[in-house]
């Protein structure tokens, strides 16, 4: 099974010190202008799902949610979570932290495109 998204070591460094401050949290990218161009990293229990938001998956126990209409544009694109030296959005846990998370992307080989699991929207 292809997973639809991962993250480098200095990603999951700044999960486990953002969940150790914030207790559980989660990640979400609209895919709008300004700050939904970027992940947006927040307390879990301050984010309500809507029914078409995609799972992308799980990082150290993080939750990586995605808008519809960025996934449906993004979706033959293998998701990088990663956290570089930087500030981040003001709206963003990272902000403050001397680091801010951003996302790459590769293309899925063909065979990684026959193996990916079923898209999972939230709520549905």
């Amino acid at each position: 099974m292809t997973d639809r998204i991962s993250a480098t070591p200095s990603a999951l460094a700044l999960i486990e010190q953002l969940t150790l401050a914030h207790g559980p949290i989660i990640f979400f990218q609209s895919g709008g202008c300004c700050e939904g161009s970027g992940p947006l990293c927040m307390p879990a229990n301050e984010f309500r799902p809507s029914p078409s938001d995609v799972v992308l998956g799980e990082l150290a126990g993080a939750i990586f949610y995605m808008g519809d209409s960025h996934f449906s544009f993004a979706e033959n694109t293998h998701t990088i979570l990663d956290a570089v030296p930087g500030s981040s959005g003001s709206f963003s846990l990272d902000c403050g932290s001397g680091q801010a998370f951003i996302t790459r992307g590769r293309l899925y080989n063909d065979e990684e495109l026959k193996q990916l699991p079923p898209v999972v929207r939230y709520g549905y």
